[in-house]
């Protein structure tokens, strides 16, 4: 892919850079606003090379790339932002109607930039977790420790990546942002627990502050740094250029470390474990129906760009607790994607549609990327969707049968499969029974729903 002319094609076709208010990415997609959908061309922009599909939900233009896209983001950002008329809101928060709609790609807008570290650091973790039970790796060794360091640091660093990535999406000021993640796990900081821990007290200008342990933790450095943004760009807006660079950063670390460290932290802290218990003991009551509801269903979240939402949570169940149930679930979504591959490369007489169910296939099981099959074949054939959805559906219903857990989060792949090593070495064994399931069951149906005549849409 020529990086620069698919960035070019695609602008022309979705009415210029003038037309844009926001634009960001996630995984695999380029995720435009638009001020005037209707002068989009779905068709001109789906025939740009390098461009897989278009998909207009959760009120953004969402052109699916691939892995590709921050390569092909960069080039598309300097076109928009090179053209003198063009008019982008750098805060990130375009004026929809839609709450909802917002949250959304402001979650994708956060995290798309921290899913290599988090997905290389899980499989990392994995794969030493599996050495120490082969043997190879003593957990007394430097070596170990050198390694679980590498593993685990993204997650106890997590306020300060965050931080960082928050700032760009809110539009505020980066490096001022990760002081403000960085300050949570001072040492000093932490210190002031002593050995109470969360919970513990201190006082700032004798106002009570109610100690917590930030590190690994994801809603507090996102609402801080989202309140950041509205102090940042009032001091940008009324200090002189002369004194902003003493004036603006002396203000904002003089406010929002002890804000966020009273009142913002806590309340970030108590509404994450709020959400994560909620979710894990819904989980707990009823993990076959949960497992029926996500490993049928995601496919279904990812049609729609609004499986962002659930990520965050899934994150927090790993940097928390050290492990997630939702995670396999999504496992089995993609392995049933796969198996419905198999059927129809083995029932279908069309060259064409066989190629593309192989390269479909390969993709899902190195990278976990789904969105090439899910919308050049299932969402155009609703009998191979339904395949896809009931394999997914079954196999997550064991997977939460047997509450099979990842240590990491990651995205389903066979090249992710470390993430199912842990001390239960049951839990592995499980986990590629559960996949089983769901490769076989959608394999099957996906044969039979398939038609021999049957051929590739365009």
């Amino acid at each position: 892919m020529n990086y620069k002319v698919t960035a070019k094609g695609i602008l022309e076709n979705v009415g210029g850079a003038e037309n844009i208010s926001n634009m960001s990415y996630c995984a695999t997609r380029l995720r435009l606003t638009l001020k005037d959908p209707s002068k989009a061309n779905d068709r001109a922009v789906k025939d740009v090379d390098g461009v897989v599909n278009v998909v207009n939900k959760a009120g953004q233009y969402q052109i699916l790339i691939g892995i590709e896209v921050p390569k092909l983001y960069d080039e598309f950002e300097a076109l928009v932002k090179g053209d003198a008329n063009a008019q982008i809101d750098s805060s990130g928060a375009e004026q929809s109607d839609s709450i909802i709609s917002n949250i959304f790609s402001a979650i994708s807008a956060i995290f798309a930039p921290l899913l290599p570290a988090l997905a290389g650091s899980g499989i990392l973790r994995g794969l030493l977790i599996l050495a120490v039970q082969l043997g190879l790796v003593s957990d007394t060794s430097g070596t170990y420790t050198i390694l679980s360091v590498a593993s685990t640091s993204v997650f106890y660093f997590l306020p300060v990546l965050l931080a960082f990535s928050s700032a760009r999406r809110f539009g505020a000021s980066p490096y001022l942002s990760a002081l403000i993640g960085a300050a949570l796990l001072n040492p000093n900081f932490i210190a002031l627990m002593g050995n109470t821990g969360n919970g513990a007290t201190t006082t700032f200008l004798k106002i009570p502050v109610v100690l917590m342990n930030y590190n690994s933790t994801v809603v507090p450095i996102i609402l801080s740094i989202w309140a950041f943004s509205y102090l940042y760009k009032f001091l940008d807006a009324k200090v002189p250029e002369t004194l902003k660079l003493v004036v603006v950063p002396l203000v904002s670390l003089a406010i929002m470390i002890p804000l966020t460290m009273i009142v913002i932290g806590p309340i970030g802290v108590y509404s994450g474990e709020f959400v994560a218990n909620i979710v894990n003991w819904l989980i707990e009551r009823s993990s076959v129906l949960t497992g029926i509801l996500i490993g049928g269903g995601w496919s279904v979240l990812v049609s729609l760009g609004i499986h962002w939402a659930v990520n965050p949570i899934m994150i927090n169940n790993i940097s928390t607790y050290g492990f997630d149930y939702i995670v396999p679930f999504t496992f089995a979504c993609n392995f049933a994607v796969i198996g419905t591959t198999i059927g129809v490369y083995f029932k279908a007489r069309n060259k064409k549609l066989r190629n593309f169910a192989v390269t479909g296939l390969v993709t899902i099981a190195l990278s976990a990327i789904i969105e090439p099959v899910l919308f050049g074949l299932l969402v155009k054939n609703k009998k191979l969707f339904l395949a896809q959805i009931i394999g997914g559906a079954v196999g997550g219903a064991y997977l939460g049968l047997m509450k099979v857990v990842t240590n990491a989060f990651v995205f389903g792949s066979v090249t992710t499969f470390p993430a199912f090593v842990g001390e239960n070495s049951s839990n592995f064994i499980q986990a590629m029974i559960g996949l089983a399931i769901s490769l076989i069951v959608s394999a099957v149906l996906g044969y039979i729903f398939t038609n021999k005549d049957d051929a590739l849409f365009e």
